[in-house]
């Protein structure tokens, strides 16, 4: 039985910054774009992984949540506590200046870590952790 990754979930709170991250400065392509009872959910990907889509969705993607569970996870949100997402690249230096060049917040520049990846981390607009990890066995 083979199972493979299709889709996950980063919560965003202005999908136009998110796409501005996502789109324009990492490059992965839009692949849908819809909207339902006023929220709206944009999925990305890499076009080197037809595969597997990235959602970039509201904090709190269910029309029935309480306004205080709404107010409660872009407060999370806000303050970076929610999980992002790990690329992995060939390149991780040059991958870093891309992103930099392109505006996106730094959170840590190349370094080689003593578990074996060289990586570095941005915050992307909503607050989310975004890194960028190459094997040094590669």
């Amino acid at each position: 039985m083979d199972i493979t990754l299709s889709q996950c979930f980063i919560a965003v709170d202005d999908h136009d910054e998110a796409l501005a991250f996502y789109r324009d400065a990492l490059g992965l392509e839009v692949r849908n774009d819809v909207g339902f009872e006023g929220m709206r959910w944009v999925t990305v990907g890499s076009p080197a992984q037809p595969g597997v889509g990235i959602v970039l969705e509201p904090p709190l993607a269910d029309p029935n949540a309480s306004p205080a569970d709404r107010q409660a996870m872009a407060e999370l949100l806000a303050k970076g506590l929610l999980r992002g997402v790990v690329f992995s690249t060939d390149d991780v230096d040059a991958t870093f200046e891309r992103i930099r060049a392109a505006g996106g917040e730094v959170l840590q520049e190349p370094i080689d870590q003593p578990y074996g990846v060289r990586d570095c981390a941005f915050r992307d607009p909503s607050g989310n952790m975004v890194r960028f990890v190459r094997s040094r066995t590669k």
